[in-house]
């Protein structure tokens, strides 16, 4: 004959919850996709490192004017310090490393004498405007075109899809560089002011205009797959509008891809914005923007390496944080991620 159970009675008459807590010591709680994610992310050291460093820089393009009075005399991007450069060495800065002091944390620039942190600081914020703002229209224009296009298929897909191989066809860097004037007289012609505000304008516009096809084929190819899903086919036979469907039942399932994609495009616009300003058809000097800082140096780079090597540096570092942190991501939201 088997024994009975040593169960008490306070067990038995207790919840699910008190159960699993009396017999495991903890209870059992259900977690959120974003949750996983996350707990999946605070295990990737590398990433979490690179999200305070990329905190760190977005914090010094915001703030880096009053960061720079710290520095010395509080300089400025445009102010010159003749006395740092040496009038016997073609006014080449004085010192090690191109001038590096407690009152030039970067050095400064060869025969100009303006400070190069300063200008590196400018130049940061300039580059993120570009970048953040140019994946935010890339992005915005790229999911919409892309749902539209996987949901409704047939004449609209065609449509969308053959104009997004056209842009897709173009070489982009070679399209950027011939169409940049072209857009910069409109713009001007338009009425903005012939200023390198209406150049950030110019870039924003050009690079999401050919940015926005490579996220478009990618949420056109998720839409594929969600549009023939079960809760689409039920909220269709609920009698749903279109854009119910759209906005409220698919687009909530691709925020993944669409984020792992957005920050992972950010450093591809940050070096954009650098090799279009270092070809001079960007941001144009005096005004400092990473591209056409690493140009002047270029001429430099024989008698002072460290005017070439520092700003370059610190934007390999900007475009390496961003690129580590969008990896991480992409495995802490990918389920199929052993990472």
């Amino acid at each position: 004959m088997t024994a009975p159970l040593d169960v008490d009675s306070a067990s038995m008459q207790a919840g699910p919850e008190e159960v699993l807590e009396g017999i495991g010591g903890k209870k059992i709680q259900g977690r959120s996709l974003s949750q996983i994610a996350w707990m999946r992310l605070k295990r990737d050291r590398v990433a979490i490192a690179s999200g305070i460093v990329i905190v760190i820089i977005l914090l010094l393009a915001i703030f880096g004017k009053y960061v720079a009075q710290l520095e010395g005399k509080g300089w400025t991007y445009k102010e010159a310090d003749s006395g740092s450069l040496n009038p016997n060495n073609f006014y080449f800065p004085k010192g090690a490393l191109g001038g590096v002091s407690s009152q030039h944390w970067f050095g400064v620039e060869p025969q100009q004498g303006r400070d190069m942190f300063a200008r590196v600081m400018y130049g940061l914020r300039i580059s993120m405007i570009v970048s953040l703002s140019s994946t935010f229209l890339t992005t915005l224009i790229g999911v919409v075109m892309g749902v539209v296009a996987g949901y409704f298929g047939r004449t609209v897909d065609n449509l969308i899809s053959r104009f997004m191989d056209l842009l897709l066809a173009f070489p982009q860097l070679l399209f950027l560089m011939a169409l940049t004037p072209v857009v910069y007289d409109r713009l001007t012609h338009a009425g903005l002011p012939a200023s390198n505000t209406t150049r950030i304008t110019m870039l924003i516009i050009i690079i999401s205009f050919f940015g926005w096809p490579y996220i478009g084929r990618i949420v056109r190819g998720q839409t594929l797959s969600l549009r023939e899903r079960e809760f689409v086919d039920a909220a269709r036979a609920l009698g749903a509008k279109p854009s119910h469907i759209l906005f409220r039942q698919i687009l909530p399932n691709l925020w993944a891809p669409i984020l792992v994609y957005a920050t992972l495009i950010i450093p591809t616009y940050i070096a954009l914005e650098a090799a279009l300003s270092f070809l001079g058809v960007g941001i144009l000097p005096p005004t400092p923007s990473m591209g056409n800082i690493l140009s002047g140096a270029a001429t430099f780079f024989a008698t002072d390496p460290a005017y070439l090597f520092i700003p370059g540096c610190f934007l390999i570092i900007v475009v390496l944080v961003f690129n580590l942190f969008g990896d991480g991501l992409r495995d802490a939201l990918d389920p199929r991620s052993n990472r």
